[in-house]
């Protein structure tokens, strides 16, 4: 089964963290991804840009607005993302607890669900 680990970045404990030690943590994160993705446990990952780059849509009465950056202040933002695959939550949670990130912001895990699944259901 397919689990998104969605990593959730908190800039004041990264910018809190001793010289050099973002970088340690880049480059083992890095490491342990290129491991796990010969194992074929990592399928995909991602880092985002941050929130002030982003663009956010929402579409109400027919009508659609914009507002470029974050869509709402927050202290922890969504940074990157992997795509993992798992034989149930418990085995996803310890793949998650793999990575470093949650000494910086936290990590959000989540099943995937078959789109296929939901083609069939909703087919005419």
């Amino acid at each position: 089964m397919k689990y998104l680990v969605m990593i959730y970045n908190d800039d004041s404990l990264i910018e809190a963290l001793p010289e050099g030690e973002f970088g340690t943590m880049m480059r083992g994160c890095l490491a342990h991804a290129d491991a796990m993705r010969d194992a074929g446990v990592l399928l995909d990952s991602q880092m985002l840009a941050p929130p002030a780059q982003a663009t956010t849509l929402r579409t109400r009465n027919g009508r659609t607005t914009f507002m470029d950056g974050p869509f709402a202040e927050a202290k922890e933002y969504l940074g990157g993302f992997n795509l993992i695959e798992a034989a149930d939550m418990a085995e996803a949670v310890r793949i998650a607890e793999s990575f470093p990130w949650s000494r910086t912001g936290r990590l959000e895990v989540r099943p995937v669900v078959d789109f296929d699944d939901v083609r069939r259901e909703f087919a005419s």
